[in-house]
């Protein structure tokens, strides 16, 4: 759903009556909707939910759908408002955090029993825990710089996959994804590769690609559709048998880790002191299609749930020159300015080609400037999309390519930001659809 599908509501309710599990239940009926006939029956549940909200309510709603709605609610605020609010280490509260993989069951335990409380939610098989994450590094010599002179760290291939958590106990195997929800059912082939271990009791953390004939990956998306077809990697044991593992160091976790799971079911890991070394094997696993490297401190523990120093990701921003096509009015905060951009790459016989939209990393200063600008370049409009003369370059970063039956190019920019805008650069020297495609794994 987007802006198009918001344009025309419906007559906002008189008074308010709509319930947040009525919402709930809207939002997770128009996520199942697919094939013929979806598109209609999509239209129809969103006019019935906006019908039943007030006009407040129509644009929070609106800016829900669209992403403009921030209301703060974020992790790392909740934490430590949780050890405020009932006196208890804010440590104790994120690493319970990271065992229940539920706030509301820490914040619950905080206020019925304390730190005690706290202390008596551990790991356990079959309960999955929130996933340990990575800082961000742009090259490979700033991040070995995070972790002191001649240290000695475990380089990983960062494979753009499907995280997957799994968890076994005898012959009950589950398999959680990133956000912990239960994909079991999805994941036949990770269900199999688990059930092959020896081992009784496993938690395990990785990821599911898909892979072609020759063992390349697939794009993302291609991963995201695969289902059944996706192959397990793993990169971490968090506990094997009667072993917790959780608080044992990366490297006595891996080497567990190289003893339990077959070598063709690891992702690939350099362990060195040497920032050269490190930079040939990452440019080896781009060259084979994943999207960069991870590295570990060997000497950290599994701080689940958070972003912290001992995991640093490093892996290129891709960015293309490239012309604006259209521009749309902004909404909520950015109301009166236009915002969302369309993103054109060139084509042989001079034209344009749109690759997607982007509205993100923009300042308020940039907001000001485009609109002016782009009002000067106005051909003509059509509802809240202001159409442009093909003039003004801009400079987009992005994380990849998807392939887009929405757009004629054929691809979709994964993750597109502005850097800024080329006042240096005419659109023919904008970047050609071939370049794009060349970018695709």
């Amino acid at each position: 759903m987007g802006w198009r599908s918001l344009v025309t509501r419906p007559e906002p309710a008189a008074e308010p009556r709509l319930t947040l599990s009525e919402v709930d239940a809207a939002f997770s009926e128009l996520s199942l909707l697919a094939g013929t006939g979806s598109q209609g029956a999509r239209q129809g549940l969103l006019a019935e939910l906006m019908g039943s909200a007030t006009t407040s309510e129509q644009v929070f709603l609106a800016g829900l759908v669209t992403g403009e709605t921030r209301q703060g609610a974020l992790e790392g605020v909740l934490l430590p408002a949780i050890a405020k609010a009932f006196a208890v280490d804010v440590d104790a509260v994120r690493r319970a955090a990271m065992f229940a993989g539920s706030i509301p069951v820490v914040a619950v335990a905080a206020a019925a029993g304390g730190d005690a409380a706290l202390a008596g939610i551990t790991l356990q098989v079959g309960r999955p825990v929130l996933p340990m994450l990575a800082s961000s590094a742009p090259d490979i010599a700033s991040a070995f710089e995070r972790f002191g002179p001649g240290a000695t760290v475990a380089v990983e291939a960062k494979l753009d996959g499907i995280r997957i958590q799994v968890h076994r106990e005898g012959d009950q195997i589950s398999v959680y994804s990133r956000s912990l929800d239960d994909i079991t059912a999805r994941l036949p082939a990770v269900v199999a590769a688990a059930a092959a271990l020896p081992a009784r009791r496993i938690v395990l953390d990785g990821e599911a690609l898909a892979l072609r004939p020759d063992g390349r990956p697939m794009l993302f998306q291609d991963t995201a559709s695969a289902g059944s077809g996706l192959t397990p990697f793993f990169f971490d044991l968090l506990h094997v048998d009667d072993l917790d593992l959780v608080d044992e160091p990366t490297a006595v976790r891996h080497d567990h880790l190289a003893r339990l799971v077959p070598r063709e079911l690891l992702v690939e890991r350099l362990l060195t002191a040497d920032a050269e070394e490190a930079s040939a094997f990452s440019q080896d696993v781009l060259a084979s299609g994943h999207e960069g490297v991870v590295i570990k401190a060997l000497d950290a523990g599994y701080a689940a749930g958070r972003r912290g120093a001992s995991w640093v990701k490093v892996k290129p921003v891709h960015t293309l020159d490239l012309v604006v096509l259209a521009v749309e009015w902004g909404s909520g905060r950015r109301r009166g300015w236009l915002s969302n951009i369309h993103l054109g790459a060139r084509t042989d016989d001079g034209g344009f080609v749109m690759l997607g939209k982007t509205f993100k990393g923009m300042t308020d200063q940039m907001l000001a400037w485009q609109t002016e600008r782009f009002l000067e370049l106005e051909t003509h409009r059509e509802g809240h999309v202001v159409f442009v003369r093909p003039e003004q370059v801009v400079e987009i970063a992005f994380d990849g390519l998807q392939r887009s039956t929405r757009y004629p190019g054929g691809f979709a920019l994964r993750f597109a930001r502005v850097l800024r805008y080329r006042e240096d650069k005419s659109a023919a020297d904008a970047d050609t659809l071939v370049t794009v495609r060349a970018l695709a794994p």
